[in-house]
């Protein structure tokens, strides 16, 4: 009997699934999507739901008072215990253009380098008025070759690709 036995082995040692989980939320953060096995998915699913409540609770506190910054400081540690703070593969950037002509002006300004700061200001940012429901696992059809696992996408609900807007919506009504 399994009772009171929660989680899955997935057939590591358990400091290599705690590296395992790691790194797969880093890659989840960084890339917003991954194709993982459905049990590794549903193993490492309240982990990143954690780190990106976390990295909200970071956006939205306030900074006012050394505590307040204390605070803040405190739940940034977390997110690092949880997930690590490696560099970003591709770092967020913003361009703000100024002038015309000759006097035109255009200004890179680096948003996000590591994971933190692009869990902290992008992520926590999109996801400040949700409650709950950071990730959705989505089942693919086809398995694995090989070993024949079953494979599934592991993405964040709130991503630039997955935001349905109000003329998508309009043009699914029409269809129907």
């Amino acid at each position: 009997m399994r009772h009171r036995k929660r989680g899955r082995k997935l057939g590591v040692t358990p400091s290599h699934r705690k590296a395992m989980g790691r790194n797969m939320v880093q890659a989840l953060i960084d890339n917003e999507r991954i194709v993982t096995t459905v049990e590794k998915a549903k193993q490492f699913q309240p982990l990143a739901e954690k780190a990106i409540h976390l990295g909200k609770l970071a956006f939205n506190a306030p900074e006012g008072t050394p505590e307040e910054k204390g605070h803040k400081l405190h739940l940034m540690r977390r997110c690092i215990e949880l997930v690590g703070n490696r560099k970003l593969e591709a770092p967020i950037t913003s361009t703000e253009t100024a002038g015309e002509g000759k006097e035109k002006v255009v200004k890179t300004r680096t948003l996000a380098r590591t994971t933190l700061q692009k869990l902290v200001q992008d992520i926590g940012k999109r996801n400040s008025k949700r409650d709950g429901g950071y990730t959705r696992i989505i089942r693919m059809a086809r398995r694995r070759t090989g070993d024949n696992a079953s494979q599934c996408i592991l993405e964040l609900t709130e991503s630039p690709w997955t935001k349905v807007t109000k003329e998508k919506k309009k043009a699914e009504k029409k269809a129907e």
